[in-house]
């Protein structure tokens, strides 16, 4: 809320607006909202087989790709994710092993900690020099932003794959990184993003990475 008071002086009219100080509890929401960590685009690579028969039409079934571990809550999620999207296409998802088509499904997520661009303290030496006399300055800055935070980088990759023949007929890569604090770290919002960013325009133009946002 603000005051509008209204002063005459000299002849001339003024306005003066009195802006109502933020409340303690408004600048930390306000400071909260400014700490959300961003989300980078997701990078997305496809290569499409030559004249792929098949693709988008008949039944699929979601399967782990060799090294995968198909009881794992994580693959599980981002399996999960995956089908609904070949759902959306067309197929007709179906159980593990059945299927006129593969998708494989590859996971891997790593955290790690991101290096600091610059050291704690910097120091910076200015000079200058003229008719009224020259100095030089010493300052001294000190970053007291703390160490950066955890990053989480994660890596989706799918490849579709004619049951009968074992032909690979369409391949995708989806990758991206969040800061550990990110809703999209996790398993569930991070697989929803990044299934649909893999599959948009599908099956899209082979060997050709896009960005995603």
């Amino acid at each position: 809320m603000s005051t509008l008071l209204r002063s005459r002086a000299a002849g001339r009219t003024s306005d003066v607006v009195m802006i109502k100080p933020l409340s303690l509890a408004a600048l930390v929401t306000l400071a909260l909202s400014g700490c959300v960590a961003p989300v980078g685009p997701v990078e997305v690579t496809r290569f499409v087989a030559p004249n792929p028969a098949g693709l988008t039409r008949g039944t699929i079934a979601v399967e782990p790709a060799p090294g995968m571990v198909a009881d794992s809550l994580e693959w599980r999620t981002y399996a999960a994710a995956v089908g609904r999207q070949l759902t959306l296409l067309g197929y007709g998802e179906q159980a593990a092993g059945s299927g006129s088509q593969i998708a494989l499904v590859k996971l891997q997520r790593q955290t790690y900690r991101p290096e600091r661009n610059r050291g704690p303290v910097s120091v910076g030496v200015g000079g200058s020099a003229g008719s009224y006399g020259s100095g030089v300055g010493l300052g001294i800055g000190f970053d007291l932003s703390g160490p950066p935070a955890d990053a989480v980088e994660t890596e989706l990759a799918v490849t579709i794959k004619d049951r009968a023949s074992g032909q690979s007929l369409w391949e995708g890569r989806a990758a991206f990184t969040v800061t550990a604090k990110s809703p999209l770290a996790g398993s569930q919002l991070g697989a929803a993003k990044m299934s649909e960013a893999l599959f948009k325009g599908f099956p899209g133009r082979s060997g050709e990475t896009i960005q995603v946002k």
